[in-house]
């Protein structure tokens, strides 16, 4: 499906599958809005989409999306710049060997696989709304089910494993997307997540400890960046989507995720807990649907 003249926000896009996704999308007309952390590698991208979509006025902000203020800052940025936005596909992640703190003082998995998410489809909802048949494509992962929400110890302080925050944050973008999907209802808007697979790409190569270590092994198993981004360009062009929201997608189709992910009271409890770590700023979220 072509995209021309469509506005892609992209995170996680200078690497793997989000920059897969990206080429594709411009490739198909769309015109790219990155965000990235590293100059030398978004400048190295935003070439590459000026060669896949020549037509295309593509951009890149910089930012630190392990920072509350400096993803609110770079949103509001966006959302100052863009008079529409069609698509904001949320995908930058991380995982970290050992325990690591952000500037706010978050576990570092928590705040850049979460609360990167959060804030910055906040900044942007307006933009989204303003756009008809505007899209949240949310890259989570099957490692969900070896997440533990903990509303008590969201930061792992009491104890800290690599994998358990891992999953826990991907648990949280599952329930995040269902509770988006709940206040986006009657806007037009649609929010879907997915689990691409695991896929090899340059992710949990400087995670550090035994995760990195393993990383090289795992990763002669694991699928390609291109088939990794299917789903995500699937979720982000297709008419046969345009109408669903709320889902977990799989090889470009609805599935179950754990129960706990299911979890309608949990989804509610995270948003008022990740805006309470915001700051409270609803920026027009704050309108429950459901009462």
């Amino acid at each position: 499906m072509t995209m021309q003249g469509d506005v892609v926000v992209v995170t996680g896009g200078t690497s793997g599958i989000g920059q897969v996704a990206a080429e594709t999308l411009a490739n198909r007309g769309a015109r790219i809005v990155l965000i990235a952390r590293e100059p030398q590698r978004a400048a190295g991208t935003l070439a590459k989409l000026k060669v896949a979509g020549p037509d295309a006025q593509h951009s890149v902000h910089l930012a630190d999306l392990s920072s509350i203020e400096a993803t609110r800052r770079v949103g509001a940025a966006i959302a100052a710049s863009e008079s529409r936005i069609d698509v904001l596909i949320n995908n930058a992640g991380a995982v970290f060997g050992r325990r690591e703190v952000s500037v706010d003082g978050l576990e570092m998995t928590f705040a850049v696989n979460h609360m990167a998410y959060f804030v910055l489809t906040q900044a942007l909802r307006d933009r989204l709304v303003a756009t008809p048949g505007a899209r949240v494509v949310s890259t989570a992962s099957a490692a969900h089910t070896s997440g533990k929400l903990d509303f008590n110890d969201l930061q792992s302080t009491t104890s800290y494993s690599s994998i358990r925050a891992y999953g826990t944050s991907k648990l949280c973008n599952i329930l995040f997307t269902r509770e988006l999907a709940r206040r986006f209802m009657g806007t037009g808007v649609t929010a879907n997540c997915l689990h691409p697979g695991f896929v090899a790409t340059r992710f949990a190569s400087q995670s550090g400890g035994l995760i990195q270590a393993l990383a090289p092994l795992a990763k002669l198993f694991a699928v390609t960046p291109q088939q990794g981004a299917d789903t995500i360009i699937y979720l982000t062009a297709s008419p046969d989507v345009a109408d669903k929201t709320g889902l977990y997608f799989y090889k470009r189709k609805p599935i179950s995720p754990s129960p706990t992910a299911q979890d309608n009271a949990a989804a509610s409890v995270l948003w008022a807990t990740s805006e309470a770590i915001a700051g409270g700023v609803k920026l027009g979220f704050g309108v429950d649907p459901g009462g």
